[in-house]
């Protein structure tokens, strides 16, 4: 019942940025947390970055101080804003949103997007 519609990855030199934005569509009040996952080859799915409604954020440890995750609750969108990327950061990244969240922001993602191809190389 819920669609969510990536755009925004391409190639781009280490140390560059990007952007990627989520817009969600269909069922969106089905929608409370919102965030980024991303997989590379030959490596297991893993969270980036999530957002509630009222604004809590978490992020992993390999991109703190790097990205920043933010939402437009009106629109139903999500951005990630990635900076200083690193090869590592290679991987097709899929939007995703949960309907409940904890106190602390964390969730279990019930839909996805269908993924952006961010590769990060000189």
């Amino acid at each position: 019942q819920v669609q969510l519609v990536s755009s925004g990855g391409d190639l781009v030199q280490p140390g560059g940025s990007l952007r990627l934005s989520c817009a969600a569509s269909g069922s969106v009040f089905s929608i409370a947390a919102m965030g980024w996952y991303r997989q590379a080859p030959v490596k297991q799915r893993e969270s980036v970055a999530s957002i509630t409604p009222s604004g809590i954020t978490n992020y992993a440890d390999f991109v703190k101080g790097r990205f920043t995750i933010s939402r437009d609750n009106a629109k139903n969108t999500v951005d990630l804003q990635m900076n200083n990327l690193k090869s590592e950061d290679t991987a097709v990244y899929y939007c995703a949103a949960g309907e409940r969240y904890t106190s602390i922001g964390t969730y279990h993602p019930t839909f996805w997007g269908q993924g952006t191809q961010v590769t990060v190389s000189s």
